[in-house]
Order: structure tokens, then sequence, then C-alpha cells
């Protein structure tokens, strides 16, 4: 297996404070020991992000509205009951675009992906530590892994079923276990290497490249030996790409879509595989471009979710150019994969040959201006929240 070249590349946490940072290429601290809680202390305030109100499916929730940022709740760690389960501290959260307009809807209409539960925290991929426990599957000072962390400070669960200890091993930063070592990285390594078929020598297109997903199966591809063409929505992002070695890369926003896909493939021709993320009239492009039995891989469809979603108009392309669509659900795959996952990525990680970014803001009150920075697309990478120090 050909090996990955470049440097470590990230936007990493060196620091809680209460704005965005950069940092690229910087070492990481070393991983502090979790403070237990112990002696008598007082109750303390319980922040939480909750759902106050449903809004229609596709539209952006309003702050203060929709979800509401609150501290009225208190809690005393030392005497909450447990009743056989564990108390667990929040210590960061990822913000992911499946988040952002589908979760907020009535709960009555049924999709894949359930509906936020009204009057009760929002939830989401992050990684918590254990205070307390009378469970047997966790101790105090444990890290947990879950699709499940809830956007409240600190909480008792009695089920550990959707919850999973993270050795981090190597002393990685926690952030990449909601970005690369996360979700969008098991996204991008399951849809690769279950359905491109790559070889050697193929073209493929990766829309929305610069996100936790699109970043991992361009260096994929490039693993592979493709030639790799890449659209990103601001040249910052575009610059990125550079970085990671895609053949061509271009803002959709400021060049044509279909005369850069024509122009460089030509993609009928040449295109093996491609990568949607967007789906849409990207979508659409990639249906009149491309080489006849093609592989497209859906992993998400972010333009079909606003309140004017558009509407495709080449699908014929399915039938007279035999392309195979392939969707998926990564949780569904995880059984096959994850292993594998967890035994290659993290080293890669750890030596730098695979590269990644976060976009990182700080304190749970950003929660919502994270989702709608997600929703719009105007988060720079993965966008993770840091709720607290251990």
């Amino acid at each position: 297996m050909a090996s990955w070249i470049g440097i470590i590349k990230h936007r990493a946490n060196v620091g809680y404070k209460d704005r965005a940072q950069t940092l690229r290429g910087r070492p990481q601290s070393k991983q502090k020991k979790p403070e237990r809680v112990v002696g008598n202390m007082a109750p303390v305030v319980n922040p939480r992000f909750i759902f106050t109100n449903t809004i229609k499916l596709g539209a952006l929730p309003e702050l203060g509205k929709t979800a509401v940022y609150d501290t009225s709740d208190t809690i005393d760690l030392d005497t909450i009951a447990l009743d056989g389960g564990f108390l667990a501290k929040t210590l960061l959260l990822g913000i992911d675009p499946y988040m952002t307009r589908v979760k907020f809807r009535d709960p009555a209409i049924k999709l894949y992906n359930p509906a936020f539960e009204l009057g009760k925290p929002l939830y989401s991929y992050g990684v918590a530590v254990v205070l307390r426990s009378e469970n047997n599957s966790f101790k105090p000072g444990d890290h947990l892994f879950s699709q499940k962390i809830p956007h409240e400070q600190y909480w008792v669960r009695a089920d550990s079923s959707a919850f999973t200890v993270i050795k981090n091993d190597l002393g990685l930063p926690w952030t990449t276990y909601v970005g690369v070592l996360g979700m969008p990285g098991q996204t991008a390594y399951v849809g690769w290497k279950q359905f491109s078929k790559a070889k050697k020598g193929d073209i493929v297109f990766v829309s929305a490249a610069a996100g936790g997903v699109g970043s991992i199966v361009l260096q994929l591809a490039k693993r592979d030996g493709c030639r790799v063409i890449a659209s990103a929505g601001t040249d910052e992002k575009v610059a990125w790409l550079r970085s990671l070695g895609a053949d061509v890369v271009f803002n959709y926003k400021t060049e044509d879509m279909r005369t850069v896909l024509l122009r460089e493939g030509p993609i009928d021709v040449w295109i093996k595989s491609y990568w949607d993320n967007v789906g849409g009239e990207t979508l659409d492009l990639a249906f009149e471009t491309a080489r006849e039995r093609a592989r497209f891989i859906e992993c998400g469809m972010s333009s079909t979710q606003g309140e004017n979603p558009y509407r495709l108009k080449n699908q014929t392309a399915i039938i007279r150019k035999e392309l195979s669509l392939n969707g998926f659900l990564v949780n569904n795959w995880l059984g096959e994969y994850g292993e594998a996952f967890y035994e290659e990525f993290p080293k890669l990680v750890k030596s730098g040959e695979l590269k990644y970014e976060e976009d990182i803001v700080y304190g749970l009150e950003k929660v919502g201006e994270a989702i709608l920075e997600v929703g719009k697309g105007l988060n720079r990478a993965k966008k993770v929240v840091i709720v607290a120090n251990e």
C-alpha cells in the first residue's frame, strides 16, 4: 500500500479561549489528567442547549426561539443519584451538516435520522469524561465517545450501550475523535473502501472537498494514485485543498463548474468515481459529465435540504451511461470496517501522514452559532465546540 506523504496540518486546540483559533503544525500539549469531583461541593450551574420549537423541514433554526441556551438548571455533583448509572461531563461536541436542517423538525415527520426531542438538550457526536460511576462498563477518568453526547455540561445515564471508551493510546487531541477519527473520517473510509473500486489513474471529483469527509476522501484517492478534481466555496478552502495534493481545485462560487469539469476531464471520458457531499446542481453536472459506468458515492445531499431544493434534470444519464449510485449510512458499516479504521487512521494522524483541519469555538453557549455556520457553509473546516476543560 502506497505511503501517505506530507506534514500534519490542522486547527487544533491548545487552550480553551473564548474565540476560534487556527493553528497549523504545532506540537500538541500533553493530555491533562481529569480532575475528580470530591468533597462536599454545593450545587453548580448546569448549562445546556435546549430544543424549544419545531421548524419547517429544511429551514435553519432561529436562536432564542428554536434552540435556547439555558442556565436555570443546577446539579450537585457529589450527591446526585446514579442508580447504577454514571455521571459524565461533556468536553467537546462535533457540529455536522446532518444536524442543521432536519433534526429541528416536527418529530411526526419520520426520517432515518430522528428529530431532537422537544424540551430536551440537543445531542451530537462528542467526547465526555466520566466523573462518578456505578456502572461496571465505565470508571472515573474514562473518556467516552458517542453520537448521543448531550449539549449539557453534566449528565447522568443508566444505559451505557450508546457510549464507547476511547483508549487514545497515542495521546492524540480529543478533538480528532469527532473529526478525522470520528464520524467524518469513518464515512470517508467506509465509502471509499466499499464503493470506489478505484485504481491508479482514475479521475475522482470530490465536491465539498474542504469538509471533514471530503478532505479525507481526497487524501484516500491520492493515496490510491487517482487524479483528483476538488471544489470548495472559498479561496481559503481552495488553498487548503491544493496543499492536500488535489490536481485541480476550483471555487464553485466564482468559477463555472460545468466549464471546469468538461475542461479538466473531459469528465465524461475519464471520471471513474464521483463523491457527492452536496447533491443538487453539482450532482446534475456530474451526471452530464460522467464517464460511462462511473461510480457515484452518495454520503450527503445538503443542497436538497433547503426550502427550494434543486430538482435533477439529467437523471436519465443513470440509465444511458449505466451509472452506479451507492448511498450508505456509515453506522451500518462500522461492524465491518470499524476495527480496521481504528487500526489504521490513528497511526496516520499521529505520524502526520494524514492531514486534517478543525474550526474550533469555545463555550457551550456557542453551539447555536456553530450550527448556523455549518448550515450556511460558513465553517472553515470540521466544526468543533469545546465545552470545558477536564
